[in-house]
């Protein structure tokens, strides 16, 4: 299957999206690319690296080519993890405007967002971050240090109902989000991975 357009298609698949700033890209993504792949039966896994991450500073940030050459690098030649510059051909800098865009071009796709547990912990700081629970399935992926308070958090307990198993995140037909029920969401069972974007921007600093 060819690589996500901004136009969009018709694919028939299940789909996560990991976005992120890949700031770089390292085997803690790739590690969740699987994992979700794995447990949640998806088709592919979408590495959509943005243009600009409204919550990170630009102090520090790499260009986008070589942090999306960062991603490719990380998929690898596996067919089903793609790195993906659709985020910057939308226009889009927020969550809540990426998904609505992708669930309008791609209407037969069934998409998953996919994040870290220190993701589910700042959700409330994601603009209509309740819109995007509700509209779209959301799977966490456990994190070092940060499982144990992202399900203690404030994003967890607002949502602690529509909690489900991974296998049955996708088990709601499609379309149900547009009739009115709200998404499903889990923690994917898998081991944490150490690996860190911080951590390796510093030991890069500290080799200069």
């Amino acid at each position: 299957m060819a690589a996500p357009g901004p136009r969009g298609d018709d694919r028939r698949q299940r789909i996560g999206l990991l976005g992120g700033s890949f700031n770089p890209a390292h085997a803690g993504h790739r590690h969740v690319a699987e994992q979700a792949l794995r447990a949640l039966r998806l088709d592919q896994v979408w590495l959509l690296v943005s243009p600009g991450n409204p919550l990170k500073p630009r102090r520090g940030m790499a260009p986008f080519a070589e942090r999306l050459a960062s991603a490719a690098a990380i998929a690898g030649d596996d067919p089903r993890i793609l790195a993906t510059d659709v985020e910057a051909r939308l226009g889009t800098r927020y969550t809540v405007d990426t998904l609505a865009l992708l669930a309008r071009r791609f209407p037969r796709a069934r998409f998953v967002l996919l994040m870290g547990a220190d993701n589910l912990t700042q959700l409330p700081r994601w603009r209509r971050w309740r819109e995007i629970a509700r509209t779209t399935p959301i799977a966490v992926l456990p994190r070092p240090g940060e499982t144990r308070r992202a399900l203690s958090g404030r994003a967890a307990h607002w949502l602690a109902r529509w909690r489900r198993p991974p296998g049955a995140l996708l088990a709601a037909p499609p379309g149900a989000a547009d009739a009115g029920a709200h998404a499903p969401w889990c923690l994917v069972p898998a081991r944490e991975h150490a690996a860190s974007a911080t951590a390796i921007r510093a030991a890069r600093a500290g080799m200069r």
